[in-house]
């Protein structure tokens, strides 16, 4: 667990080198034009959602490690590449192999966590995990800053080479992994590719999860860095600088906040928690509401608007250790990669629908823009009940049923409960 804590940090050390330049390295260093740089953007989701249905499979079939190591070694030549490219057919290619590669990472860590940790300790494992990408992404931004001149084109391929670097280290740290024997797809009799797609879309509780996670992403990361930040520029007239300090109030939040919440939301209902995050997304788009449409002053409309990006923190703090350890549990056995594939898809569906929405809407139609991102936090709330009331005792309460069963000598098996 240690190893792929180390790796997550790693990973995410590595993306934060070129993924807040990328748009400029594109479009000007590149001289590509704006269009080709968010055609590279598009790309990314694109990539995402062809390979994430065929990564489930083959970590259902070969298990997460196999899987990991040819998405780092893809990501790490589409990361080089990128680097080099001069053109736009091959900044393009480029783009495809690295957003393949970073997508079927996230499943296979993710299962990787599943196999190597126990319902006492996955919660969090899964904080842990969302704790090191988001630092890993701060301090490799922050050095990536230093480093970056978009007057030298070599500047930006050392950018891109650090990142590839990370993802073949990452690698060489994975190969030393020995992973506990876990279930695979062909040692299960009598099942085929099309029933286990059939018995995932027959497990009703898992597409109320998968319902809820779009939403989740749609109203929230799907809006970071594209319709948010283009509403605080146009409507509440926030500096570069201020969007700048924003967002490193959200990371700030998450790095401080991550294991005292995880003390409050580790002994609470799954849903009842993803309910209480979509009430502190309602108020924290209140606050952008505030920012943009209130008539106070700039240093008030700048501290709301902060707020907003901070109270989102707060909620994603509260999500790290109960969506992904609710996905694991809802999973089959020998099922999680499959499973933490097609949660994958769902919210690389939501980020690429999400900036597509929001950005026009935040940059032109200000007032339509929060009120409706405020009923979809709301929404989140709704959803999250109604969830609630499918799942089992040990799916949603686990530390409930492991504390009867103790109580009862550990001998005796809880069986499955309605709420």
């Amino acid at each position: 667990m240690r190893r792929i804590h180390v790796g997550n940090a790693l990973s995410a050390f590595g993306l934060g080198f070129t993924v807040p330049y990328l748009y400029v390295y594109v479009a000007q260093v590149r001289g590509l034009g704006a269009m080709t740089a968010g055609t590279v953007l598009a790309v990314f989701a694109v990539a995402a959602l062809i390979v994430l249905p065929f990564a489930g499979r083959a970590i259902v079939r070969r298990g997460p490690l196999p899987v990991l190591l040819t998405a780092l070694v893809t990501a790490a030549v589409g990361a080089l590449s990128l680097g080099l490219a001069g053109s736009a057919v091959t900044v393009l290619g480029s783009a495809a192999l690295l957003g393949a590669g970073q997508a079927v990472m996230q499943p296979a860590l993710a299962t990787m966590i599943v196999d190597c940790s126990t319902a006492d300790t996955r919660s969090r494992a899964f904080a842990m995990q969302f704790f090191l990408q988001n630092l890993g992404l701060g301090v490799g931004g922050l050095i990536g800053g230093h480093l970056v001149d978009t007057t030298r084109v070599s500047s930006f391929t050392l950018l891109f080479a650090i990142e590839a670097a990370m993802f073949l280290l990452l690698a060489v740290v994975m190969t030393t992994v020995r992973m506990p024997h876990s279930p695979r797809f062909e040692e299960a009799p009598g099942q085929s590719s099309k029933g286990s797609w059939k018995q995932l879309v027959g497990n009703r509780a898992m597409v109320q999860l998968c319902v809820l996670g779009f939403v989740l992403f749609f109203a929230c990361y799907g809006q970071f860095e594209s319709g948010l930040s283009a509403y605080g520029v146009e409507a509440a007239g926030i500096s570069t600088s201020a969007l700048g300090s924003a967002l490193a109030a959200n990371t700030g939040m998450i790095v401080v906040a991550q294991f005292v919440v995880l003390r409050f939301v580790e002994r609470r209902r799954r849903t009842r928690v993803i309910a209480a995050v979509g009430l502190i997304w309602a108020v924290a788009w209140l606050a952008a509401g505030y920012a943009g449409l209130g008539h106070g002053s700039r240093e008030m409309a700048t501290a709301a608007f902060i707020s907003t990006y901070a109270l989102f923190g707060l909620g994603e703090a509260m999500l790290s250790p109960t969506v992904a350890p609710l996905v694991a549990d809802l999973a089959p056995e020998g099922m999680a990669g499959q499973y933490n594939s097609a949660f994958a898809l769902v919210k690389q569906l939501a980020l690429a629908v999400g900036p597509a929405v929001g950005g026009p809407m935040g940059a032109s139609l200000h007032a339509p823009y929060v009120v409706t991102f405020l009923l979809f936090s709301l929404g989140i709330s709704v959803l999250a009940v109604r969830l609630g009331r499918r799942l089992t005792v040990a799916q949603d309460q686990p530390w409930s049923t492991r504390s009867r069963i103790v109580t009862r000598g550990g001998t005796t098996p809880i069986p499955a409960e309605a709420n």
